[in-house]
């Protein structure tokens, strides 16, 4: 399989976005079963080298493009739209599990729902829809349009969109939940 020159697309989307990050291939403890994740306390982008070895080379640039942007929303939230800037400070996993950040803190908060739900919940969040599609369109224009890269895509798109006012109103349960 071929490997995606990671540094060299990493280096040329900070350079072109004036960012100061760091990219790691040593996922942080909890994040093993992840094909990335963009840390902002340390200004780090991870990528799963191992769980992507064996993919196709767009599907490891979707995930380099995918985490590049979360490290633009972080650090240039101004370059975003308002729902996006919201919904930045709530992590909804896929099992219901909600953190919000507030200053160096997180707080926990658990929303109950059958699965179905929950994996529509977090791929429908702001900033992971604008990520995705992002990273679609940055692979595209590096790499080529191709159906595997439109599948994988499309995988990532939820089956039931949940509207912005629909995580208005769950931000608004996690904040009322919070006790500080």
């Amino acid at each position: 399989m071929v490997m995606f020159r990671y540094k060299e697309h990493f280096e040329k989307y900070c350079k072109e976005n004036g960012l100061s990050l760091l990219l790691s291939f040593t996922m942080p403890d909890g994040y093993e079963t992840a094909f990335g994740t963009f840390d902002l306390n340390s200004l780090t982008v991870f990528i799963n080298k191992n769980l992507l070895k064996d993919r196709e080379e767009f599907e490891q640039a979707f995930y380099l493009f995918h985490e590049l942007r979360h490290a633009l929303q972080y650090t240039n939230p101004q370059s975003f739209n308002n729902i996006i800037n919201e919904s930045l400070s709530y992590i909804i996993m896929y099992d219901g599990t909600c953190y919000k950040k507030v200053g160096d803190k997180y707080y926990k908060y658990k929303i109950n729902g059958d699965e179905e739900f929950l994996k529509n919940l977090y791929i429908s969040q702001p900033y992971e829809m604008d990520a995705n599609e992002f990273a679609y369109k940055k692979v595209c224009e590096v790499m080529g349009f191709s159906k595997e890269l439109e599948y994988l895509y499309h995988r990532w798109i939820p089956k039931s969109r949940i509207s912005n006012e629909t995580y208005r109103l769950i931000y608004k349960e996690i904040d009322k939940s919070i006790k500080e």
